[in-house]
């Protein structure tokens, strides 16, 4: 089917899904699946976790942060004790914050059995601090990376990134969140940390009957969970306590793609995307998010009524039979929101939330194309490559000069396989979809982009400071298994009169 609309996808998302009208008594409204979901129902009966804020130090001239990485054991399903990976503890992170201008450093400690790395998705920082798969962290060793925090307020993550084993890693658990603040911010807008302003990490798992991680035979969309849980929790709940809500939603899943709506299909307000505030609140009853996306939410709620986060279907697509088997069939509740009797009134949305530049690029522009389809390997088994290569750590596929403006076309090969392209190091406006502008969602700053199969889409993208002749940073589909099996490639930022290095095709350095 060439050519799939982004418009006509929404419009189709928005028209289908089991709706449950909330309750006003107080009570819990009932969970919410289809026939053809295989996330089966559960109750929401466990407290929300809000990760706790980093503690920091200032030395020196910087914002210090330390993370450890190691083992535990964590219930995601209550009663169930899952060996589990965590920065700080058994699963998940602490949340990162820090503002712009400042200089930030972490001191990254790994305590697991393997060599990792921790990867600062969506943040803009010299390639050496990058955290991707050329600044491994041994067993036992610590990494300690530093910068200076230039862009704007937005809600990023990290991650680690470790070269054919980043499914695996993030899967364990090894997730979170770091938000950046500016003085730019508007006032208005609930800025309480965990209280009218929450992270929301949504992931989904299978489990062995011994109640460990299933992670035996990743399908070509990744590893399909049947159990959702909400900050390291299946089944839980939020208390809240005033009548607006802001939710800093993250696809944290390995290959899941979220279509999120409320139960009873109210409104909200969406402020920001992957990199920062969008110019003004755009008003949806659905936000789709392909793994590593980001949206903040602000959802109006009433007293006394829960209201549930709801994944809807997503109905179109060029098969029904894949549809399914890349669970875009499922329809589930995610977390369920208590508001108070009484709730604390709040101001009404700015009407302005930030000035973007226009999305415009110079006429003579380099663009560059790149294909992303699956393959298969002697042994006839899937994998994923961009422009027809697989992912060699010793290649560099491409410079890119410092300061320039380049157009990216990503172009989905594939009849029925969905992928999306994250790229390091940058953030970038969406030109068009299928040759259409995008929806009010995608207008604003992004890191990755959801690619429909056949179809293009164009993005461009702002390569300032931090050149490197030596160390360079990736692209890729953050479906994890597409990157772990190929979808991946890397480029280098040049300043002018950076001689590349003497030998083509070397060995990367370690960060």
């Amino acid at each position: 089917m060439p050519g799939i609309d982004r418009r006509t996808f929404l419009v189709g998302i928005g028209a289908t899904g089991l709706l449950v009208a909330a309750c006003g008594t107080g009570e819990s409204p009932p969970a919410s699946t289809t026939p053809t979901s295989r996330i089966p129902a559960r109750p929401f009966d466990r407290r929300l976790p809000i990760p706790q804020l980093a503690p920091s130090t200032v030395e020196g001239g910087a914002r210090h942060f330390s993370l450890r990485a190691a083992p535990g054991q964590t219930e995601i399903v209550a009663g169930t004790r899952t060996p589990t990976w965590g920065y700080n503890g058994s699963m998940l992170g602490p949340t990162l914050r820090a503002r712009r201008g400042e200089t930030v450093a972490v001191t990254v400690d790994n305590q697991l059995p393997e060599t990792t790395t921790s990867h600062w998705h969506g943040m803009h920082l010299p390639a050496r601090f990058d955290g991707g798969p050329h600044q491994p962290i041994e067993p036992g060793a610590q990494w300690r990376p530093t910068w200076t925090i230039d862009q704007p307020a937005a809600s990023l993550w990290y991650h680690p990134h470790p070269h054919g084993a980043t499914l695996r890693h993030v899967y364990r658990g090894l997730t979170g969140m770091f938000l950046i603040d500016d003085d730019q911010e508007p006032q208005g807008l609930p800025n309480t940390y965990g209280v009218d302003d929450i992270p929301v990490i949504i992931a989904d798992y299978k489990f062995t009957p011994d109640g460990a991680l299933d992670e035996s035979d990743p399908d070509d969309i990744g590893l399909l969970g049947d159990t959702i849980a909400t900050n390291g929790l299946a089944g839980a709940y939020f208390d809240a306590s005033t009548r607006q809500l802001r939710m800093r939603l993250l696809n944290a899943s390995v290959g899941r793609v979220y279509n999120l709506g409320f139960s009873d299909d109210r409104p909200f307000a969406m402020i920001a995307s992957d990199g920062g505030l969008l110019e003004k609140p755009v008003s949806l009853t659905r936000i789709q998010l392909s793994p590593a996306e980001r949206a903040e939410i602000v959802v109006q709620l009433n007293p006394g009524e829960p209201i549930l986060l709801h994944a809807f279907p997503i109905d179109k697509w060029p098969d029904e039979t894949f549809r399914e088997r890349f669970g875009y069939t499922d329809s589930f509740d995610v977390l369920e929101l208590r508001p108070d009797p009484q709730l604390r009134d709040a101001a009404p949305l700015p009407a302005v939330l930030a000035t973007l530049p226009a999305a415009a690029v110079p006429a003579d522009a380099t663009r560059r194309e790149f294909r992303l389809q699956r393959g298969t390997d002697a042994n006839g088994k899937n994998n994923f490559k961009i422009n027809d290569q697989l992912m060699d750590m010793n290649r560099i596929d491409f410079d890119v000069p410092e300061g320039s403006t380049e157009i990216w076309e990503v172009v989905g090969r594939d009849r029925v396989w969905p992928h999306n392209f994250h790229v390091h190091n940058a953030q970038f406006r969406v030109l068009d979809i299928a040759g259409q502008a995008p929806p009010p969602e995608l207008a604003g700053w992004k890191d990755t982009v959801f690619i429909y199969p056949q179809t293009t889409v164009r993005v461009a993208v702002r390569f300032n400071g931090y050149g490197d002749s030596v160390n360079p940073f990736m692209y890729h589909c953050h479906l994890l298994f597409h990157e772990d099996t190929g979808m991946m490639g890397q480029f280098r930022v040049v300043a002018p009169g950076q001689p590349p290095p003497s030998v083509p095709g070397h060995s990367m350095p370690h960060g």
